[in-house]
């Protein structure tokens, strides 16, 4: 490959694009912030590992979107940026991205502990274990970038870090100089996720035949399918490269147009339905919604004393 060909946006377009982006953000990001502010409204909720794992589900997802979005604008202001701040983007992009499936298997795995072990659930999944699992879970997001990081060390001058580069992954990373190779791997590492979520809802449709409150068995089924949905959409990003170079063949002369919508359909529109997904289908968690946000008008009826 000795030529590199760039497709550059008009004026016009280019405004559009990142008006869409931004305001796609802020909105997706005020939804989350309700949900954020609800959990902290109640004590009840910071006692609970199922909506603690959930409310850091909703907090990473607000901070991939910033990131995403913060990068989608830069590539239009300023596409050569210095190297140190690209990496720091980079790891909290990829650390954030990747961290999502593990929360959302863990999330399953806590249903499972509910409806298959119910009396030993409040000693298993208790507050203190949910947040050494959470740091587990950043440990072992940033551990792919940071890799990446000590490469990069290993190989460049100190000065390289003091210069601007077009911050891009597979600009920068050695790991992620062949697109197929690292392909493939998310594949395998979101098909180990996959098999932890089909093995876990198999076990609890299992023990739900043998559960005595049928009700809380089918309810944790479906709980536990829904993650499955919510891993679904997440798997979106994954395949992007393939719908790109699926689609493009076919409009040539629209590529920036279609890596916009692919990036609409992959990275942005989960993050605002994956939370809402689990959130508004939990009773307790929408009703201190409604009562927290909800304006209440308060009628005073004054009766006139007699004398």
């Amino acid at each position: 490959m000795n030529s590199t060909i760039w497709f550059v946006d008009s004026y016009e377009e280019a405004l559009a694009k990142n008006i869409v982006i931004v305001g796609l953000g802020i909105f997706i990001n005020f939804i989350n912030g309700m949900l954020v502010v609800t959990f902290f409204s109640n004590v009840m909720f910071s006692r609970d590992s199922r909506y603690i794992l959930y409310i850091h589900l909703v907090i990473n997802d607000m901070l991939m979107i910033c990131i995403s979005i913060t990068l989608y604008v830069l590539s239009y202001a300023i596409p050569f940026l210095n190297v140190s701040w690209c990496c720091i983007l980079m790891t909290l992009g990829s650390t954030t991205f990747m961290i999502t499936p593990l929360n959302l298997a863990g999330m399953a795995v806590e249903r499972f502990i509910a409806i298959c072990k119910p009396l030993h659930h409040f000693q298993i999944c208790t507050p203190q274990r949910t947040y050494i699992f959470i740091c587990l879970l950043w440990v072992l997001g940033a551990i792919p970038s940071l890799a990446d990081i000590i490469i990069l060390f290993s190989i460049q001058p100190i000065s390289f870090f003091r210069s601007v580069v077009l911050c891009y992954p597979f600009n920068l990373f050695p790991s992620k100089a062949h697109k197929d190779n690292t392909t493939v791997s998310q594949i395998i590492y979101m098909s180990l996720v996959w098999i932890i979520l089909i093995s876990t809802y198999c076990r609890v449709m299992f023990t739900a035949r043998k559960a005595a409150s049928k009700g809380s068995a089918n309810k944790a089924q479906s709980t536990i399918l829904l993650h499955g949905v919510q891993l679904l959409l997440c798997m979106l990003s994954y395949v992007t490269p393939f719908m790109y170079i699926f689609i493009t063949p076919f409009f040539p002369e629209h590529r920036t147009k279609i890596t916009f919508c692919i990036y609409l359909l992959t990275n942005i529109m989960p993050r605002l339905l994956s939370p809402l997904i689990y959130g508004v289908r939990d009773q307790k968690f929408m009703k201190q919604m409604k009562e927290y946000f909800t304006c209440r008008v308060i009628i005073v009826k004054i009766v006139p004393s007699k004398f």
